[in-house]
């Protein structure tokens, strides 16, 4: 459990302004995550309209209050 939150904060802050942005490095993460969800089966997705219905209701009762 980190007891002084400020010192990781100040860490944070030098390792951002020291490391630029690495765009291949963030695609490559991008990509490996995007494999590991479609072999988990959650993409793609299979009919985004499925349960509209259950949706449309818990609206209906959130607007309701």
């Amino acid at each position: 459990m980190i007891k002084n939150t400020r010192l990781v904060d100040i860490f944070e802050k030098i390792l951002t302004k020291n490391s630029p942005p690495d765009f291949e490095r963030n695609l490559a993460v991008f990509d490996e995550l995007y494999e590991e969800a479609r072999i988990m089966g959650i993409f793609p997705l299979k009919d985004p309209m499925e349960d509209m219905d259950s949706k449309i209701f818990m609206v209906r009762v959130l607007n309701a209050l």
